[in-house]
């Protein structure tokens, strides 16, 4: 069945390409009407002259202005939409598709994926969606899937939220989706973020630990139908939907029924800031830094080897000199800013040698953004720092340009260990523990306070437009790879100068309020924002565990 569909599918579009008479035309203008009725399968998903008004031309969305429909009304209603095209401004389930390919599946099923599209170009709706199902999910691990859209797809999803829809959804007193789209990929992002109440999605067959790529027996989830099922007799008061065929039946089945037309409004009236995230986005997992359209995702397989050989080449000149390797660095295609004094004195204060011992090491403290803070920061110095690290692969040990130590998460032996260090050179930490890559500063260990007086903060920020450099799930020693695989990847440090002696315990402060400080200015100069989250919050989001690793019987732990 499916090789005489996709045969008239490309004969049909020959036809039309080709022999495009106005009679022909007219036939098909005809068809669209709905007198061919028989190949109605094909064409319940086209686009249909909008039966129902669209949320801006009515009560739904207000402005301060606007007071003819309160919260109160709206608190009380149930209210059904669909996903894509709706709440999402994004149409297209290709990128998701991907996504879960990619980052839950592996780099070959990602690129089988993309060779498809020259098939899934010529399919209809309901074969399409079913081929991208089977490519993407076909012996995937259930809990590879469960990690994608816990860790990667929320980010996604919120970049690509329809701010319009979103404040009509929101006001809502029930929330219910309905989506072609398979149900795992949905879901967790709609209740944990949106607070949907319920979510109507495609189910597919699982077998063991594994999908099998196909969809449940009931097959495809036709939304007017599940929404029938649901609610029986019973009328949603409001729903929300494109202006296609089969949400126009979805929309007759609500009291009001409202579309979501892109092209009539301005698409910067539609697009959700930061500031207006149901949940704030602090963290996320995944190596992809792009939404993979097919276009973006074939650009990224074009130079995966030019990024790869690149990758080599740019981490092999950190082990030349200076003042070699990084003008070659910086010719390679890596943006380096530094900002602020680099050449930084002690105190003059014998009671910091009473306090701390004999030091004659600079303590710089960064906030963390990848596994290469220490490097770039050295390259910035022009000098050899020793950086301390936790949990680091012995890869990314071997291939590191400056000396790392490791730490035990014991808090009065790594304290020792650092106090050692400083008495040997000048000492990098990032008291967070781990890395952010949104605009936030995770709380901020105080043990480095303890340590010296002669701290200078660092504020490091990265820029990366096709690969992130961390992650918490899978292979850390690639961090650097993947961070240097990318076109241009740049790197922002900014020496802030020795905090004062009177903000130093030195001075009279406490560790706690010397980290504390140290964050703020940090956080400040970056124009992040500052939390209390830890390590072991950032873990227990991503990866479902605490983040720890090695031995069990560490004391102390301070991170």
């Amino acid at each position: 069945m499916f090789f005489p569909v996709a045969l008239l599918k490309l004969a049909d579009w020959v036809l039309y390409q080709l022999l495009a008479n106005s009679c022909y035309r007219a036939a098909r203008k005809m068809r669209n009407c709905g007198l061919f009725l028989g190949h109605n399968s094909s064409l319940r998903f086209q686009q249909q002259p909008a039966l129902f008004p669209t949320i801006t031309t009515n009560k739904l969305v207000l402005d301060e202005s606007d007071q003819s429909c309160s919260r109160g009304e709206m608190f009380e209603t149930t209210l059904v939409s669909d996903f894509h095209g709706v709440l999402l401004r994004s149409h297209s389930f290709f990128p998701y598709f991907m996504l879960v390919a990619f980052e839950g599946g592996g780099i070959f099923r990602a690129l089988l994926l993309l060779l498809s599209c020259s098939l899934l170009w010529i399919l209809d709706y309901e074969m399409k969606l079913k081929v991208m199902i089977f490519i993407t999910f076909f012996r995937l691990k259930i809990k590879d899937m469960d990690n994608v859209s816990r860790a990667v797809l929320p980010k996604f999803y919120l970049e690509n939220l329809n701010l319009l829809a979103y404040e009509v959804f929101s006001s809502a007193g029930s929330r219910f989706v309905l989506t072609s789209l398979p149900r795992v990929m949905v879901e967790g992002f709609l209740k944990e973020y949106l607070s949907a109440d319920e979510v109507l999605g495609t189910e597919l067959q699982t077998s063991g630990k594994y999908f099998t790529g196909f969809v449940s027996e009931s097959g495809l989830l036709v939304k007017h139908r599940a929404l029938m099922e649901h609610f029986g007799d019973k009328k949603p008061d409001i729903g929300l939907g494109t202006s296609s065929f089969h949400d126009q039946l979805l929309l007759s089945l609500c009291k009001e029924g409202y579309t979501v037309n892109m092209k009539e409004q301005d698409k910067s009236s539609l697009i959700m800031p930061r500031e207006k995230y149901p949940k704030p986005l602090i963290f996320h997992d995944g190596r992809l830094a792009f939404l993979p359209t097919p276009a973006s995702t074939l650009a990224m397989f074009l130079w995966l080897p030019i990024g790869i050989l690149l990758a080599i080449f740019r981490i092999s000149v950190g082990f030349l000199p200076f003042q070699i390797g990084t003008p070659l660095g910086i010719y390679a295609g890596v943006d380096i800013t530094v900002k602020g004094p680099t050449h930084h004195q002690r105190h003059n204060s014998s009671s910091s040698d009473e306090d701390y011992g004999p030091q004659k090491g600079i303590l710089y403290v960064c906030n963390h953004k990848t596994l290469v803070d220490p490097v770039f920061l050295s390259i910035a110095l022009a000098r050899p720092v020793t950086a301390v690290t936790y949990s680091l692969s012995r890869m990314s040990e071997f291939i590191a340009t400056i000396r790392t130590v490791r730490l035990t998460r014991d808090r009065e032996q790594d304290g020792s260990t650092m106090k050692r260090l400083l008495t040997e050179g000048d000492l990098v930490v990032c008291p967070e523990g781990t890395t952010c890559r949104e605009p936030y500063l995770l709380r901020f260990s105080s043990l480095f306070a303890e340590l010296s007086d002669d701290i200078v903060p660092v504020a490091v920020n990265t820029h990366v437009t096709m690969f992130y450099g961390t992650t918490a799930s899978g292979l850390k020693w690639l961090d650097p790879f993947f961070f240097f695989m990318n076109p241009r990847p740049g790197y922002s440090l900014h020496f802030l100068g020795k905090i004062p002696k009177e903000m130093t315990r030195g001075g009279g402060k406490s560790s706690c309020e010397v980290a504390n400080y140290i964050q703020k200015q940090l956080a400040d100069t970056l124009g992040f924002e500052c939390t209390t989250l830890t390590r072991r919050d950032k873990y227990l989001m991503l990866a479902g565990n605490e983040g720890i690793v090695g031995d069990t019987k560490r004391k102390k732990p301070y991170f």
